[in-house]
Parts: structure tokens; C-alpha cells; sequence
């Protein structure tokens, strides 16, 4: 399913212990681009991840991290809680978030949203996403995979969820990292129907994008 740019107020990006912080890094400034709102929530693993990949350290109080978030973005537009506060709005199948987006996601993490479980925010989340029918995408990173990876994504898939593996193109003939973590933000932006220009389109038939 996908949602009109439109219809988009609240979506939650999911930063997990996986490695490919960046990709969610872009995808929070993709999303604030088309002017959407963004609930920010990072495991513990998640934020130690993001320190040692980018440097950047959202570790602390909640809404400490917040201000360093929105700092980061120069945005006012997101908010942040912590890991295990259940009591978060986003929490509630009454006040669901429009998507959820987990990027990147450890497979620690799909074993334990697969299994149904609720331990933490994330997981809560996500599982509030599948039970109201709300878009639920999945970025996992991790290679290879054995076959308890493929049965708990395939689990994920029949549940609902888009699993949209950390495997970014180079027909677009990227110049930088950065062109491979918006390639990726492109995709996750395609599947909730929001438009952008983070990537050219293949051209059928030619060797020339646009």
C-alpha cells in the first residue's frame, strides 16, 4: 500500500544496530523535503552505530536528543523519545504514525518485530503499523543471509511489511556516497507514493537516465 504526499502527516523512521546509519540520515532529510513530520527513534544499539559510522552522537535524555536532532536537520519538524517509552504516543494503534520505516534494521531487530514482540518502542511501532493496515518498511542490512534471516523476512512480507534490502544501484552512475544513500531514500520515498528527485529514472531502451 501507499500513501498520497497528500495524506502524509506523521511517519516514524527506526534507527536500529545495523550498519547504514546514513541511509536513515537521508531519508529523515528526504522526508522533511516533502514536508512531512518525522518521529526520530534510535535503539541503543542504533545510536552507538550512528556515533561510530558518522560521528554524530544522539546518545542522552530524550529530550536532549531531540534538540540535537532538530539542531541537525534545522528542522522543528521532528520529534525524538527514547527507546523504551511505551507510553509514547506513537505507541497507541489510536494515534498511529501514517508509515514506519526502519533503516537500517538489524536482523536481531526483524526477528523480534516478526515474533510479534513489543519489548521496545520500535518493536511496538512497528507492530502497530502491521495491525492497522499502515505502510511498514523494512531496510535490512546484513550479507550473507542464513536461512532463519530469509524465513523471519519472508514472515515480515506476509504480514504486510515491504522488505526493501540496503542494495543501492550504480545504474545512475554514482559520483559519491551520498548518491548511494539517496538512491536508497529514493526507494523507501517511491513505496509511500511521495515524489522526489533523489535519483534518475531509468530511461527503457536507453543507456541515458533523466
Amino acid at each position: 500500500m501507499s500513501l498520497t504526499a497528500k495524506a502524509i502527516r506523521r511517519i516514524v523512521v527506526a534507527v536500529t544496530g545495523a550498519s547504514g546509519a546514513r541511509y536513515a540520515l537521508r531519508t529523515v532529510q528526504a522526508l522533511l523535503a516533502a514536508e512531512c513530520n518525522v518521529v526520530l527513534l534510535l535503539s541503543r544499539a542504533g545510536a552507538d552505530v550512528l556515533h561510530y559510522e558518522t560521528g554524530i552522537d544522539w546518545h542522552g535524555p530524550a529530550h536532549e536528543v531531540q534538540t540535537r536532532i532538530q539542531a541537525h536537520f534545522c528542522s522543528t519538524c521532528l520529534q525524538h523519545y527514547a527507546v523504551d517509552d511505551l507510553f509514547a504516543p506513537v505507541a497507541s494503534g489510536s494515534s498511529a504514525p501514517d508509515a514506519v520505516i526502519v533503516v537500517p534494521c538489524s536482523m536481531g531487530s526483524i526477528g523480534r518485530i516478526a515474533a510479534g514482540l513489543g519489548a521496545s518502542l520500535i518493536e511496538r511501532v512497528a507492530d502497530v503499523a502491521l495491525k492497522e493496515g499502515k505502510p511498514l518498511l523494512v531496510i535490512p542490512r546484513e550479507t550473507p543471509l542464513h536461512a532463519i534471516h530469509l524465513e523471519n523476512l519472508l514472515r515480515l512480507a506476509r504480514a504486510g511489511a515491504h522488505i526493501v534490502p540496503a542494495m543501492p544501484a550504480y545504474y545512475q552512475r554514482p559520483a559519491s556516497l551520498d548518491d548511494l544513500d539517496a538512491f536508497m531514500a529514493g526507494k523507501i520515498l517511491d513505496l509511500l507514493g511521495i515524489e522526489h528527485a533523489l535519483f534518475p529514472r531509468w530511461e527503457a531502451g536507453s543507456d541515458k537516465e533523466h
